[in-house]
């Protein structure tokens, strides 16, 4: 469930939900510490990837989309708003 706002940013960005789908399923979880939970692409995520798919598909696929990273919502589970990295993710 996307709320309002990550709709438009995520067309504002250019973002496919076949990318939303694949952070859900295989991007990895940091919480931010104000009530919501990033989830981006590391290495871990892409080898989980290419075990399902193969390494090929993820190889095409991710070049373009590596960056992409999404927050979400601890109460609700919606997607509160998407984007792309110009800086890395500290991690706690």
């Amino acid at each position: 469930m996307l709320t309002r706002h990550a709709k438009v940013r995520a067309q504002q960005r250019g973002i496919p939900p076949l990318i939303g789908m694949l952070l859900d399923d295989y991007g990895h979880e940091q919480y931010d510490g104000h009530g919501g939970v990033i989830r981006y692409f590391d290495k871990k995520a892409r080898r989980r990837m290419e075990r399902d798919f193969g390494r090929e598909p993820v190889r095409r696929l991710l070049p373009g989309w590596s960056k992409v990273y999404k927050v979400d919502s601890t109460s609700d589970g919606q997607t509160i708003t998407t984007g792309i990295r110009i800086t890395r993710i500290r991690r706690k």
